[in-house]
């Protein structure tokens, strides 16, 4: 099976409770690639790469988040095909 590349922004509140360590060791979980950041909007954006059917289980996962957050919306946005990534790891505060 071919890997897919998903691509989402989480909102509600999701920064400063974990959210980020909470994907990255679901991600790692699944063995899937890619990384989480924070946005300077208060939500937090996701790219991943893996199986597809894992990715689906990686977004159910996020719908919930950790206990202290209350994730509002997942907002799947279009992306380009799988590069190959490496790992998952969690990126500096993005745009």
């Amino acid at each position: 099976m071919s890997d897919v590349r998903a691509g989402a922004v989480i909102r509600g509140h999701v920064q400063g409770v974990g959210y980020r360590a909470f994907a990255l060791r679901r991600a790692e979980a699944l063995g899937l690639a890619g990384w989480v950041r924070n946005r300077s909007d208060g939500s937090v954006e996701v790219l991943v790469e893996g199986p597809g059917s894992d990715i689906e289980t990686f977004f159910a996962h996020l719908r919930h988040g950790p206990p202290c957050a209350r994730v509002e919306d997942v907002i799947l946005k279009p992306v380009g095909p799988a590069a190959g990534l490496a790992g998952f790891r969690i990126l500096p505060s993005g745009y």
